[in-house]
């Protein structure tokens, strides 16, 4: 992509957080790739890094959870967004649950949902697109949501793109 595009320069979207589990691993990422796809049934769709440690835990998971969250905790942000899961455990240094299907829920987000992974979608590009259903809900912090430009400042616990066949991804 060119480093300046007209087109991506002026959209500013909602940041979330997404978790996945399977058994005692637990993963998440700061996530800026994600929409609703449907309406009936209600579904929406994330898109995660495949150079990401959450991409692999995500494979094997059968439900996701997606958080968002508000301006003011950009430093959560910053946690999910720029260290690895293969480095520390991000969990030991906040609040969570577990929700639906063994999910990881984060405490004190603005709004969070379960999602049942209904398919996944690789487009051939470096992100690959999960299908989630939402299952179970909640969460009422209220404030703005925190958007891609006041994330700008957070450095990727990870490299951008594919990952090399050593790399573990963040």
């Amino acid at each position: 992509m060119p480093e300046s595009d007209a087109f991506t320069d002026r959209l500013d979207p909602e940041m979330c957080v997404v978790t996945a589990a399977v058994g005692e691993r637990r993963s998440g990422c700061l996530v800026g790739f994600f929409s609703q796809c449907s309406l009936e049934p209600v579904r929406f769709m994330v898109w995660l890094s495949t150079a990401n440690h959450t991409y692999e835990t995500a494979r094997a998971a059968g439900c996701l959870g997606v958080h968002l969250l508000t301006r003011d905790q950009h430093d959560l942000a910053a946690l999910f967004g720029g260290e690895c899961d293969a480095d520390s455990d991000k969990f030991a240094q906040v609040r969570w649950t577990q929700g639906y299907g063994g999910a990881v829920v984060l405490a004190d987000v603005a709004a969070w949902f379960v999602g049942r992974v209904e398919r996944c979608l690789d487009a051939g590009g470096d992100h690959v697109g999960f299908v989630v259903e939402p299952v179970q809900w909640g969460g009422r912090r209220e404030g703005p949501l925190l958007r891609l430009r006041q994330a700008l400042d957070i450095d990727p616990g990870h490299p951008a793109g594919r990952p090399s066949p050593t790399e573990s991804g963040g």
